[in-house]
């Protein structure tokens, strides 16, 4: 069995060194639904939510989020993020907002967390502002469809995951 490595010889909580590591270009690709009612999906494009402009508001959330990831998760090394894309799409069958974010930096550590990040709380954003129209929203398929970089290589999600 590998070992864990974020924990010490003792069993205790460490942060992985990475200062042997070489900086490369690293980039992770994420994506994630908010599902809900027809009419508030027709709200938010008609920007009839009285909290704002939805898709505005999420997007800057998502970017900040993925800038702050490693003052919420634990043993997530800060990173010199150097581009960061949050898209949305839409469908009405069923209704509901599909968000991707796109995150590279060049660093010694992968991204993936970050783009994590950025799905989750711009659905979080959506969810909040339109709670007030929807509670039963779900936010929902949030998943790493691809990354670059690092020793471990290349990985790309097949489209039937």
């Amino acid at each position: 069995m590998k070992e864990f490595t974020h924990f010490d010889e003792k069993g205790r909580p460490k942060m992985v060194d990475v200062s042997d590591k070489e900086s490369t270009l690293r980039e992770a690709v994420v994506t994630g639904s908010i599902i809900m009612e027809e009419e508030t999906l027709k709200m938010i494009l008609d920007k009839r939510i009285e909290k704002g402009d939805v898709f505005s508001v999420a997007q800057i959330a998502g970017i900040m989020g993925a800038k702050k990831t490693f003052e919420v998760i634990p043993m997530c090394h800060p990173l010199p993020i150097t581009s960061i894309k949050i898209e949305f799409s839409h469908s009405f069958e069923p209704a509901k907002i599909d968000i991707k974010a796109n995150v590279k930096a060049f660093a010694k550590t992968g991204v993936e967390m970050e783009a994590f990040t950025a799905v989750s709380v711009a659905a979080l954003t959506i969810y909040d502002m339109c709670k007030a129209v929807d509670r039963k929203m779900e936010i929902t398929g949030i998943k790493l469809l691809e990354k670059k970089g690092g020793k471990s290589g290349h990985f790309v999600r097949e489209s039937s995951s």
